[in-house]
Order: structure tokens, then C-alpha cells, then sequence
């Protein structure tokens, strides 16, 4: 038997009070872009061309909260730094322990201003009821870009889950806001899909614990799903998890179920796939992924976590004249490899707007040359990237990043590694780079730094943070951003890296770093 997989949850505490007024999302009332936005950036929430950093601390002190939560926003071009907290003007909304404010992120244009908007995450947030306190029922926040910045001044709208969809109830340990994705469709209409994990689904009668949900926004459409629905892949079951993980492109999205039992398999997992097209009032089910699925490498087993983490790319196929399809890439952290417990894998699939998929590229430590180790978790978090989507995608054109935060260095238990590939290529391992503190990436690497949980990226760079860091060089956390094209060695633009108390960052944090 697998070990069950530890949720992210467990470090959730108890919070105060919380009540907030809210109006309307304004995804769906676009507006005209202002002349001083450029709305050709992404992450650009000044809108004056550059891109911009967005950094997270959910386990920061704020107003002498423990784990309150913030996020801060690195302005290109040497404009300063935001910080966005609960105590932000016109939050409405107070820091309090464990809230965890920043434990998930997602950015868009969702006025269509010009300036990209950030969505924030509070999964641990009470939520003040009937003289009462909904326990962890989580809430999420739109902090607007604006021409002068982010953060104070910005228009801010803050929702529980009854605020977003008013067909559901806001509960008790719901953790609304776990995972989030935000973007726009292939026709630009702003999206958002908002993780409920914890959610309690009814069917004929019976209430399923955690089987969770995710509420999805299009334009005026707001709408939950869960696997009760139509079409939707799985049966609901307690514990499933569904919204645990989330990631999506301009045509499809993925939700993630590391919950989800196959056959007599708790905990095994799996993944369901939608295409942004509505029908019967909800995004279209395309298909669902696990490790008993056809073509699909390995068995589905108790505890593997299949879809604890997700990341989506698109893919244009020789045929076509933009991208069609995707490449989905999901992480196992919980895989036995042999008998080896907790040793991880990840995966990628090819998916086609029919839903048709193909296993392009299955990686465990024996696909990399290496002996697995116990507790290694690899796939604890990936990242897939596209990084020309204007070209027809080839091996050349597309990376993954896989976390392994559990590998041991000679020196250095648990100090976790960054393993980078080239998916598509036929032996996937042929031109793999591994990054560790010391090698790969500054610094130094100590015990329990558990390198690889906090990754993401975008067509140029690769975001990996260490906010888990024990080096004495970086207690607070650190931020490196690396070009995937120093990672292949054809450039040396040099890696710039995201420190507390350096380049207007302000000397504080516990968990900084976090991203992804």
C-alpha cells in the first residue's frame, strides 16, 4: 500500500472573523483599453509594457497575524514594488492568523483595460455567518492593475464562493480559492476557475465529504462543476479532491482529482479535461486521464496523488495555422517506482479538441538514469512550456520542469532538485538538466529546502523559488528566474534572482518564493 498523500491543508490554522462587500465580477463588462495601457504584456499590471514579477509569502506576518498572507508584485523596469495583504486599502477584508493570503495566484485582463489584474487566493480564510465563523471556507480577490501600479489605490473586489456563483453556499473547510486559473479564451472573453477541493457534493441523497468542485467564470456565466455534472469524468466520492489542482490555455482547461479512488485505489487520482465551448451552461467535458486509462503508463494505485499538480501549453500540430491542441503535463508525486515508496513521476499528453489524447511522454527516476529513492515525491509540482507557439511545436520549441523537493544531495537531506526535459523528444532524457542549489541555481543547498515545490513559467523564462530555504543566505525564501535558454546553455543572460532585503524587496518573509 501507497502511503496516503499529505494535502497542502495540513498547515492550515484557525482564523477570525471575515466580511467583505463585494459588487459584480467585471469579467463580464469589458471595457475599452486605456490609453495608457498597452494590453500586449502579460503580466503587465501597469500596463506600460514591461512584464511584471509576482512573488508570494502565504506564511507571512501581517499586522502581527502569523501565516495572514501577501504577495508582492516586482514592477519591471526598476518601478518599485507592491505589496498586496488583507491590510491593503479597499480589501475590505483584516489579516488574520493562517489565512494564508497568497497560498494561490492567477492573473488576466479581466476588464480589458489594457492592465493585467491580479487574482488572489485565500483558502484558509473564516468567513463570518450568522453570528458565527465558517472554519477554512476560503475566499479569493481581484486586485485591478491600474496605469500608476497595484495594490492601494486599485479597485478591489473580494468574493466567498456564494458572493461568485449565488447558487452555492459558502461552508465550513470548503477552502475556496485552493487553486486557480485565470486567462482568456481563444475569442478573449476573460475566464477564471476557482479550486473548491473541499467542497461537499449531494447526490440522490447522499453528501460526499471534500468530493469537491470548481467554480467556473466566463464573461456573464458563472457556474460550478463538479464530477455530478453531465459528462463530467469520475464518480463523485468523499475525499476525491476535485479542484485540489487546476491549469488551463485560451481552449481547454484541467482540473485535478488526487483524491479520486480508481477501482479499490484510494487516493489514486485523476484529471479531467473541458474545453472553454459551453454547452447545456457548462464548459464542455472532453475527457478524463488516469493511470488506468488507455495508453497511459503505470496501474493506478492507493496513494500515487495523480494530478496533484498540473500545467498546460499549447500545442500547434504540423497541420494547423495556431494551437489547436495542448500538451498537459500532470505530476504523480505519490508513485511507487518498484518498490520504492513515494519515489514520484510525471507525465505529458497530447490532447485534441475531440478529446483525443496521447501519453507523449511518461518519467520516473529509471527513465532518467537514475535509481529511485524513497520519499523523492517527483511531480510534487510541473511546469510545461511552449517556448515559440508560433511555429509548428516540435521537440525543439517545448521544456518541462518537474519538482523532486524530497532528492538528497551528497550533503543534504531533503534539499529537493529541479529536473528539466524536453518532452517531446524520443528518449526524454537525452537532454535533461538537473538544478540544485550549487549547481544549476546560486546559492547553497541545505537540509529540508525542499527545492521543486514552487515552480511555474511562460515562453521565456522558468520561475523557481526555494521558499522553504535554510541557506543563510536566504532564510526568508528566494526567487530565481531563469531563461529556458541559460538552462539549454545557448545564452548566459545570467539568472536574476528575488531576494528579501535586496533591490527594494523589503527585509521580511517566511515563506517568499512561492509561485506556481
Amino acid at each position: 500500500m501507497r502511503t496516503r498523500m499529505r494535502p497542502g491543508w495540513v498547515w492550515a490554522a484557525t482564523a477570525g472573523a471575515f466580511a467583505m462587500a463585494v459588487s459584480g465580477l467585471s469579467v463580464s463588462s469589458p471595457q475599452a483599453a486605456a490609453a495608457a495601457c498597452t494590453a500586449g504584456t502579460t503580466s503587465d499590471f501597469n500596463g506600460d509594457g514591461v512584464a511584471d514579477t509576482v512573488v508570494a509569502d502565504p506564511h507571512a506576518t501581517v499586522n502581527g497575524a502569523k501565516a495572514a498572507g501577501l504577495v508582492r508584485v516586482v514592477l519591471g523596469g526598476g518601478k518599485g514594488v507592491a505589496e498586496i495583504s488583507q491590510a491593503t486599502s479597499g480589501m475590505g477584508a483584516t489579516p488574520e492568523a493562517g489565512d494564508q493570503f497568497g497560498f494561490s495566484r492567477s492573473s488576466y485582463d479581466a476588464d480589458g483595460d489594457g492592465c493585467t489584474d491580479l487574482v488572489v487566493g485565500a483558502p484558509y480564510e473564516d468567513v463570518a455567518k450568522d453570528g458565527g465563523q465558517l472554519v477554512d471556507a476560503g475566499a479569493v480577490y481581484v486586485i485591478h492593475g491600474t496605469p500608476t501600479g497595484i495594490g492601494a489605490g486599485s479597485k478591489i473586489e473580494g468574493y466567498t464562493q456564494s458572493e461568485l456563483d449565488s447558487s452555492t453556499s459558502t461552508e465550513a473547510y470548503d477552502w475556496f480559492g485552493y487553486a486557480l486559473r485565470a486567462g482568456g479564451t481563444a475569442n478573449s472573453t476573460p475566464y477564471l476557475v476557482v479550486g473548491v477541493p473541499g467542497e461537499n457534493v449531494t447526490v440522490d441523497g447522499t453528501t460526499y465529504g471534500d468530493a469537491g468542485c470548481v467554480t467556473y467564470v466566463q464573461g456573464a456565466t458563472k457556474v460550478s462543476v463538479s464530477q455530478k455534472d453531465p459528462g463530467v469524468p469520475g464518480d463523485v466520492e468523499a475525499h476525491d479532491r476535485f479542484g485540489y489542482s487546476v491549469t488551463g490555455t485560451n481552449r481547454f482547461f484541467a482540473v485535478g482529482a488526487p483524491g479520486e479512488a480508481i477501482g479499490d485505489a484510494g487516493f489514486a487520482g485523476g484529471v479531467s479535461v473541458f474545453s472553454h465551448t459551453m454547452a447545456g451552461g457548462l464548459p464542455t467535458p472532453l475527457v478524463g486521464l488516469d493511470q488506468d486509462g488507455s495508453g497511459i503508463d503505470g496501474v493506478a494505485e492507493a496513494g500515487d496523488g495523480f494530478g496533484t499538480s498540473l500545467s498546460m501549453t499549447g500545442y500547434r500540430p504540423g497541420d494547423q495555422t495556431y494551437n489547436s491542441e495542448v500538451l498537459l503535463a500532470v505530476g504523480t508525486p505519490g508513485e511507487d517506482i518498484g518498490e520504492t515508496a513515494d519515489a514520484g513521476s510525471a507525465a505529458v499528453f497530447r490532447i485534441q479538441p475531440s478529446g483525443t489524447y496521447t501519453e507523449v511522454a511518461a518519467i520516473d527516476a529509471v527513465d532518467l538514469g537514475e535509481t529511485p529513492a524513497a520519499g523523492d515525491f517527483m511531480g510534487q509540482r510541473v511546469t510545461i512550456a511552449n517556448t515559440d507557439t508560433a511555429v509548428v511545436t516540435t521537440s525543439a520549441t517545448v521544456r518541462l520542469a518537474v519538482g523532486v523537493p524530497g532528492r538528497d544531495t551528497a550533503s543534504a537531506k531533503d534539499a529537493g532538485a529541479v529536473r528539466v526535459l524536453r518532452p517531446l523528444d524520443t528518449a526524454v532524457g537525452a537532454a535533461d538538466k538537473t538544478l540544485v542549489r550549487g549547481s544549476g541555481l546560486p546559492g547553497t543547498a541545505a537540509a529540508r529546502d525542499y527545492t521543486g515545490t514552487a515552480l511555474t513559467s511562460g515562453s521565456t523564462y522558468l520561475y523557481l523559488g526555494v521558499p522553504h530555504s535554510k541557506a543563510a543566505d536566504s532564510p526568508k525564501g528566494v526567487l530565481h528566474v531563469l531563461p529556458w535558454t541559460d538552462i539549454d546553455g545557448t545564452t548566459k543572460l545570467g539568472t536574476t534572482t528575488y531576494l528579501p532585503g535586496s533591490d527594494g524587496l523589503p527585509n521580511e518573509g517566511v515563506a517568499f518564493g512561492t509561485v506556481g
